[in-house]
């Protein structure tokens, strides 16, 4: 009932890091590009450093970064450092599978265990990394282990390559002089803040939007509130505005204005001394009285419904999944290399995309004229209007239709291809008769910015409230209908919407 009244599909606000749901800010960006350049500097590197306070997006971030990986490399992930010498290299052999049964409780042997199995990957190719997560809780002596790690290396390659993700206190431990000659090792090092306010409205639409939600329910002023109790925080973000929506819920409101978040914040946040500890508001008991009694309903009226159908059991669910994914081709997935020579060899007519983009409305080719140039098209059909513009990928997403996005090319020129899918991890396109996924990072490189594209409706008049319609569509909230604001509008009219790639 509680996502009902949203018209949302999942929880948006969960704080388990669910891929489907990463907002990468641009802090989170670039913290992401520093892990990748610190790993990828392969035999030439050192040790990589991620530091941020709690709750900023170091363990998505990790996860982000295992999957950026290429395939050639073999990772250690540390998950609990409260180890000693001996059970951290251990623990290191046993995630690597090295065979230690014969060296355990010598460091001498789990050591010559471990450089015997990095050699035999160094010369089948491979690239071993390290990565520990809560590294401020290793000890002074697990850290001095840990270096002498990276001293395991041929004459022109490091066999080991360490990530070190922890808290702000890892920092500290760093720059104690008897661990200088770790900190001189390090070779990429990022400290996550927190989000800005902009971010945070960013990030809560973001979440509305993949679960499934249209209409963001938070005024700008509630978005503030959100922002400056959780002070930028995105798992004090989940938590509070999580309970915020329950709140309305409970008292059927279509917006979250200010004194809810308020309301959610005192309830989920510690407080401060004894006097602070309350009974639950009277909204939360109200949306816990709404959900017992509508189960209460539910058990009574289900007996004598009998047009109502019988709930398929888990396995049977499961099953129904899988043979639905059976009889779905497969999408392939290209790597950025292989994007960069498809769109070498498309060559710089947009005319097939454009193809693409009518067929995705249903759309006859004389609906619209195009510029062979510029992509630019001209409608020619009452209800048919053109967009073209530059933008970010979050700005695409918002606006929920399928565009055309111009791609770097080489030699070749630009090419122009059909976006058709976008979620916080992915992309779908089609270019040259093919459609594929990408991961999003490897398009945000390969796009230059600029997209075009159309879509049907009447046009509407200028209503007095469109910064707040922008607002809440995470749009400039400049007041203007523009061309992406009045596309925005006819969100719910017919038409095609960008795809969950990952569903």
């Amino acid at each position: 009932m509680y996502l009902e009244h949203y018209g949302l599909n999942e929880a948006p606000y969960s704080i388990t890091p669910d891929p489907r749901f990463v907002f990468l800010s641009e802090r989170h960006r670039d913290a992401l590009a520093h892990l990748l350049f610190g790993i990828g500097q392969g035999g030439g590197g050192g040790f990589v450093q991620l530091t941020g306070e709690v709750g900023t997006g170091k363990t998505t971030l990790s996860r982000l970064l295992l999957e950026q990986l290429p395939g050639n490399t073999k990772v250690a992930l540390l998950l609990n450092p409260r180890l000693g010498p001996i059970e951290l290299l251990e623990t290191v052999c046993e995630e690597l599978h090295v065979d230690v049964s014969n060296a355990r409780g010598s460091g001498k042997a789990l050591v010559d265990a471990l450089n015997a199995y990095l050699l035999r990957a160094y010369a089948d190719g491979l690239r071993v990394v390290l990565i520990v997560d809560e590294a401020q809780n290793l000890s002074a002596d697990a850290l001095e282990q840990v270096r002498l790690l990276t001293n395991l290396e041929t004459d022109t390659q490091k066999l080991l390559q360490v990530v070190l993700i922890g808290q702000p206190e890892l920092r500290d431990a760093l720059a104690k002089p008897e661990l200088r000659q770790l900190a001189q090792r390090i070779t990429a090092r990022f400290h996550l803040t927190p989000l800005s306010e902009s971010e945070t409205g960013e990030y809560l639409r973001h979440r509305f939007r993949v679960a499934g939600g249209r209409h963001f329910p938070m005024s700008a002023a509630a978005v503030n509130r959100v922002h400056r109790h959780a002070n930028g925080i995105p798992r004090l973000v989940n938590v509070i505005a999580e309970r915020a929506l329950l709140a309305g819920y409970a008292r059927d409101a279509s917006t979250i204005d200010p004194k809810l978040v308020d309301a959610a914040a005192r309830e989920v946040l510690p407080a401060r001394n004894a006097r602070d500890v309350r009974l639950p508001p009277a909204w939360l008991l109200a949306a816990a009285g709404v959900l017992l009694l509508g189960s209460i309903g539910w058990a009574i009226w289900r007996p004598a419904t009998k047009a109502v159908a019988p709930v398929a059991p888990q396995g049977a669910l499961l099953q129904k999944q899988a043979e639905s994914m059976v009889a779905k081709p497969a999408i392939p997935r290209l790597e950025a290399e292989a994007l960069a020579a498809m769109v070498d060899r498309a060559g710089s007519s947009p005319a097939p995309s454009w193809e693409g983009l009518l067929g995705e409305w249903k759309l006859p080719a004389s609906a619209i004229t195009v510029d062979p140039a510029s992509a630019a098209c001209t409608a020619t059909a009452a209800d048919v209007h053109c967009v073209q513009g530059r933008a970010r990928l979050d700005t695409l997403q918002a606006l929920d239709r399928p565009l055309l996005l111009r791609l770097r090319g080489g030699q070749s020129g630009d090419a122009w291809a059909l976006l058709l899918g976008l979620d916080a991890r992915d992309a779908r396109l089609a270019l040259s008769g093919k459609t594929f996924d990408i991961d999003r990072l490897a398009l945000q490189s390969a796009w230059n910015g600029d997209y075009a594209g159309l879509w049907r409706g009447p046009e509407p008049a200028l209503p007095a409230n469109v910064a707040a319609f922008q607002n809440a569509r995470g749009l400039n909230a400049d007041g203007v209908a523009g061309p992406e604001t009045l596309m925005a509008l006819a969100g719910d009219a017919p038409g095609p919407h960008l795809l969950r790639v990952l569903e």
